[in-house]
């Protein structure tokens, strides 16, 4: 979910599009459980982490909460972003943040729940998908395998979770960049190329970033 407290805007206030065609566009925060706006830093390193991957991308915003990370990649050039989110109120807000964008032709909402979503197998592959969870309910290690049929070969994937707590990812995984402020980890995953071939540089090599909130 695309929402975090601590240290960063609170529940009930805004956050903002950082970037794109929409840069400046304020999305309202509602006061909801387990919703957790993320800073603009984090959002800033992620998607310069993804400039060139973006244009034309196939985009999973899978616990979209806000949309933050839905939006902000349609606005840096995404051909089309899926935001699934269960709380029907955020649901109807994400809508009519697509009407207000007029974004209804590239965007999505999905108001059901993530993993069911998941296991029905509708949609994708995707070329890029964000998984933020709420963090209370510990369900990356349900949602990442049965997220990974779902990518296109080659996919990004974006994981965030609390600080020091690095989710299991399938195997087939290869970490590309990580990150993190007090609160968050923050890394940035690519799938095979689906011949089982590992794409990216080894571990050792992963770049680090720190974002100071």
């Amino acid at each position: 979910m695309n929402a975090r407290r601590g240290g960063r805007a609170a529940a009930g206030g805004q956050v903002r599009i950082i970037g794109g065609r929409w840069r400046g566009t304020r999305l309202d925060v509602p006061d909801s459980p387990g919703l957790r706006p993320s800073g603009d830093r984090v959002r800033e390193t992620l998607f310069n982490w993804l400039m060139h991957a973006l244009p034309g991308a196939r985009v999973l915003d899978l616990f979209a909460g806000t949309g933050a990370l839905g939006w902000e990649a349609l606005s840096r050039g995404a051909a089309t972003a899926v935001l699934v989110e269960r709380d029907p109120a955020l649901a109807r807000r994400l809508r009519e943040v697509a009407a207000r964008l007029s974004a209804q032709d590239r965007a999505e909402i999905v108001n059901d729940d993530a993993l069911a979503w998941l296991t029905r197998g509708v949609g994708g592959p995707f070329d890029i998908a964000f998984v933020d969870p709420p963090f209370a309910q510990g369900l990356w290690e349900r949602a990442l395998p049965a997220l990974a049929p779902r990518l296109a070969p080659r996919a990004w994937i974006y994981v965030e979770s609390p600080a020091g707590q690095a989710p299991p990812v399938p195997a087939e995984w290869t970490l590309h960049r990580e990150g993190g402020t007090r609160e968050v980890r923050f890394a940035l995953y690519r799938s095979a190329d689906g011949r089982g071939a590992d794409t990216l540089p080894s571990p050792a090599t992963v770049a680090e970033a720190t974002v100071s909130q």
